[in-house]
């Protein structure tokens, strides 16, 4: 049985400054959505934003976080508490290390990696239950570059591919609504097809963690 609200989190930090770093993927994806299916505008609630809309079928609230990436669960616990929805009915959008640029994988629970936004919500939640879209990032080769790496800015030579991955995330998410979350990741795979690639960050050691802020 579908839930009667699903809650969808973006992951980010707020400031301004850091709006375009690759930390922030999240927050673009939730942006895109919002856009593409005529939310209504961000108000501010539960130490976040929110905007509230229907895709396909699905009532959704979206939410940013605006209480930096490592609290990012509190805000998430505040909005899910208020609204009664369970951990199965919340899904979070955020950058993966593991994963090359442009690409998208959904899955329920597991470890947060490294990812203090995912820790954060793991410890608030009480659960890591709750379902992942984690959106490819790639790895700057060593753990010692991971800070600056997801705290920097997407390069220009990224900007084809991100532009077309929040197009390809916006035109599937209806699937992801549905609970059909390999269908969701078929078609942007499909929609990326022929997208190019940003070029690899150097570096061995390519699929390793980092601790992220």
């Amino acid at each position: 049985m579908k839930p009667a609200l699903q809650l969808w989190v973006g992951l980010g930090n707020p400031e301004p400054s850091m709006s375009r770093n690759r930390h922030n993927i999240g927050f673009m994806a939730v942006d895109a959505i919002a856009n593409r299916h005529g939310f209504s505008p961000w108000r501010k609630r539960f130490r976040g934003e929110v905007a509230e809309g229907r895709v396909g079928g699905a009532k959704v609230l979206l939410l940013k976080p605006m209480t930096y990436m490592n609290l990012s669960g509190d805000s998430i616990r505040e909005a899910a508490t208020f609204y009664k929805i369970p951990p199965d009915a919340i899904t979070v959008f955020h950058d993966e290390l593991d994963l090359a640029p442009g690409k998208v994988r959904v899955k329920k629970g597991g470890g947060a990696a490294g990812h203090n936004g995912l820790r954060s919500t793991d410890r608030q939640l009480g659960t890591p239950d709750y379902w992942r879209v984690r959106l490819g990032i790639d790895h700057p080769g060593s753990k010692e570059r991971v800070h600056g790496w997801v705290l920097g800015d997407f390069a220009k030579a990224d900007q084809p591919w991100l532009d077309d991955l929040m197009d390809a995330i916006s035109d599937a998410v209806p699937l992801l609504a549905e609970g059909q979350r390999e269908a969701f990741m078929s078609r942007i795979a499909l929609l990326m097809a022929n997208t190019p690639q940003s070029p690899t960050p150097p570096g061995p050691g390519k699929g390793q963690t980092g601790v992220r802020d």
